[in-house]
């Protein structure tokens, strides 16, 4: 992994990555684009159960390990809690990166509020319609017989 540097634009993006799909390569991609450094959250198994009140279909060390071997990522870290402003006191990124799905959200407005007093740019990327891991479970689940 890359040292971080002070110069550096560091950029910071988190998801739960469950089921890997090209939504999530895109992001990842086109934030990397935009940094030097790329700091990429996995939501652990415990907060998806509290904010989504589900269990990822794929582990947490699986999901990590996934994000990890991406050329793009330069280092995986765990995210424990949706505290944006204590991600940006551990790890000090310059731009935080989310799907263009959260623009102009109540949730994102404030992150924005927290976040632009310490330079912190929220870039939204453009989303990836018609994929994601809730559909790809439905449609397995259709698939899969019973059991």
């Amino acid at each position: 992994m890359t040292k971080k540097k002070d110069h550096m634009i560091i950029g910071y993006t988190a998801g739960v990555y469950d089921m890997f799909h090209i939504g999530h390569l895109n992001v990842i991609r086109n934030a990397k684009a935009q940094c030097d450094y790329l700091i990429v959250a996995v939501s652990t198994d415990e907060l998806v159960k509290k904010e989504k009140n589900k269990t990822p279909v794929i582990p947490f060390e699986e999901r990590k390990d996934i994000i990890a071997s991406l050329k793009y990522v330069d280092e995986v870290v765990p995210q424990i809690d949706k505290n944006k402003f204590g991600a940006w006191q551990k790890y000090k990124f310059n731009k935080m990166f989310v799907g263009s799905d959260w623009e102009n959200t109540p949730q994102w407005k404030k992150y924005e509020k927290e976040l632009k007093p310490h330079g912190v740019e929220i870039v939204y990327l453009p989303h990836t319609d018609g994929i994601s891991s809730t559909k790809l479970t439905e449609l397995i689940k259709k698939i899969l017989p019973n059991e």
